[in-house]
């Protein structure tokens, strides 16, 4: 099917608006990803008093009221003393409180008799940040801070269970009907988030709603990927994730705009409704068609890409461009239907096995090393907004140095070094002292700068390693080992408590070594997309993909039969 593009264009301008009309949800993606870290915040809070509070000791001063309180107090081991109307002393911190017992004197040290109360009259929140959150909401703080901790790894489950459920059956049924339900659940659930009662139902519907934007994320990387010729391919495929990175910015625009979580939530989930409008006029991809033995429906797709791309050359066929198989065989029995693929024919023998072993390291370092470095970007001090828009923004210029690398150099050649410059980076941020605050964030920005062209490279080569057959199940199952790295990060992120670079060298391990494995991997630039196994096994074993002529094999697959020039490819 890749002389498909020579003929009709690489990316012509049928091919335009299926690919901006596309990648415009990849925008929510970004957006629900991230959303939880203003939906999640956690600010200043005391345990509240049982009655009218009239006067606050600080440790080295006092408030005149609750409101001037939070910004001169610091959460630490040091109490604060509150005196209520009715003459009540308490000395209360974050999560317990205690009421003098025997004295009315107001002094902010005392050694009398005390009696401990637990929190049940709940929590006071400082509100100068944000109106609610879904931590003020529910109180999830204390001995339930552990569920709001939770929030983001369960999210990230729902994601790779998504990733590979909807990459399995995408190759079954379509990458369209997948891209239709998967936007249209986004919204209905991004909506339903904002009206969930509790805790619980909350964490549900995240659930969910990380389950179809997974799924949206991993089909329309195939989508984009199986429309788009191999000249604009690159650019293509990888500016999927400026989509998403430009998801984390309205993030963060819509965070400091509104600051009560489940308006911003509902408007977060606003953005998906342009998409569910038009996503019906987004025809199935003529790769997915063409394995299935759909070739009217093929011929349709090129009739209509001759007339938005103003073709000029000669009318021309799908017999033309590829060999189109009988309805039946030889011996007039009909062609079996198309065998169902699983994870399994990824492993189907020993150099298959070991490509998808290093294929899958890679999806798992790239997602872990870029949720740390991201995570670690919330502390950098100043306006938390602000941060996380520059995160975000970071990665634009590092998709767009993916792209000239991996068109100049190749798709290995730029992976590898950049894995590797990412371990080197973590060893540098290790030897850097604390005190060195600014440079340690500019080293860090570079980190996440190294691991976001890693991170975006990988789904190109991913579609570009494995056929037709079993590319979204390989790009599915991929997206499953990468969220596994994302729910690991926030965990790894803890081990700060055992040893402040605990993260960077765990990232710097995992860079290094997967760094190693990729210059085993082979190179894919310039070579058309595979269609059977037969055909990547041979290009990883000589760099050459010679499609042959033939009827079905036994197990009834429909394939890409077309007669290809031999194409020399520096070896594995």
């Amino acid at each position: 099917m890749e002389p498909l593009f020579d003929y009709v264009g690489h990316f012509g301008r049928f091919q335009a608006y299926i690919y901006f009309t596309s990648i415009f949800q990849a925008v929510s993606c970004g957006i629900h990803y991230l959303a939880s870290v203003f939906m999640a915040v956690t600010p200043k809070f005391i345990c509240n008093l049982p009655g009218n509070i009239s006067t606050i000791l600080l440790p080295n001063s006092s408030a005149s009221g609750i409101g001037n309180l939070w910004g001169a107090w610091i959460p630490s081991k040091d109490p604060i003393v509150f005196q209520l109307g009715n003459g009540d002393i308490w000395e209360v911190n974050q999560c317990s409180r205690f009421k003098r017992e025997g004295t009315l004197d107001l002094v902010y040290a005392y050694e009398g008799n005390k009696t401990m109360f637990s929190c049940s009259d709940g929590y006071l929140y400082d509100p100068t940040n944000l109106d609610s959150s879904i931590v003020t909401d529910w109180d999830l703080v204390c001995d339930q801070e552990w569920l709001a901790k939770l929030v983001q790894p369960t999210f990230m489950f729902g994601v790779l269970i998504g990733a590979v459920i909807f990459g399995d059956i995408a190759d079954r049924v379509g990458r369209r009907p997948i891209m239709w339900f998967t936007s249209t659940c986004q919204f209905v659930f991004g909506v339903a988030v904002a009206f969930t009662f509790n805790y619980y139902s909350f964490v549900i519907m995240r659930f969910f709603l990380a389950m179809v934007s997974s799924g949206y994320l991993v089909v329309v990387f195939v989508y984009v990927t199986e429309y788009v010729g191999i000249k604009a391919r690159t650019w293509a495929s990888m500016h999927v994730h400026a989509a998403f990175a430009v998801g984390v910015m309205v993030v963060a625009l819509v965070g400091f705009l509104v600051r009560t979580w489940w308006i911003y939530q509902i408007i977060l989930s606003l953005t998906t409704l342009p998409f569910i409008f038009c996503c019906w006029t987004l025809p199935e991809t003529p790769f997915w068609l063409h394995s299935q033995g759909k070739y009217k429906e093929v011929e349709k797709i090129i009739t209509k890409m001759e007339r938005w791309n103003q073709v000029k050359k000669a009318p021309c066929k799908l017999s033309d461009l590829c060999t189109v198989l009988n309805d039946t065989n030889d011996e007039g029995k009909e062609v079996s239907s198309v065998k169902k693929h699983n994870v399994f024919d990824l492993f189907h023998n020993w150099s298959f096995a070991r490509r998808t072993i290093s294929v899958w390291l890679i999806w798992f370092t790239g997602s872990f090393g870029y949720y740390v470095f991201a995570l670690n970007s919330v502390n950098l001090g100043g306006n938390e907004y602000l941060n996380l828009f520059l995160s975000g923004a970071v990665e634009i210029p590092s998709y767009i140095v993916a792209c000239i690398g991996m068109d100049k150099l190749g798709r290995r050649n730029t992976l590898a070094p950049f894995l590797i410059l990412s371990a080197v980076i973590c060893g540098v941020i290790m030897l850097i002292p604390q005190d060195y605050s600014t440079i340690i964030v500019v080293i860090s920005m570079a980190g996440k700068f190294s691991i976001g062209v890693a991170f975006g490279l990988i789904y190109l080569y991913t579609a570009e390693l494995y056929p037709t057959i079993v590319r979204s199940l390989a790009v599915g199952s991929g997206s499953m080992m990468c969220r596994i790295g994302s729910v690991v990060a926030p965990f790894c992120v803890y081990l700060t408590d055992v040893w402040i670079f605990m993260p960077q060298m765990l990232v710097g391990i995992m860079a290094f070594l997967t760094g190693m494995l990729t210059l085993m991997l082979p190179e894919t630039l310039g070579k058309p997309l595979t269609s059977t196994m037969e055909e990547a096994a041979e290009m990883a074993a000589n760099g050459v993909i010679n499609k042959k002529k033939s009827l079905p094999e036994p197990n009834g697959e429909v394939m890409d039969k077309l007669e290809m020039k031999k194409i020399d490819m520096p070896e594995a």
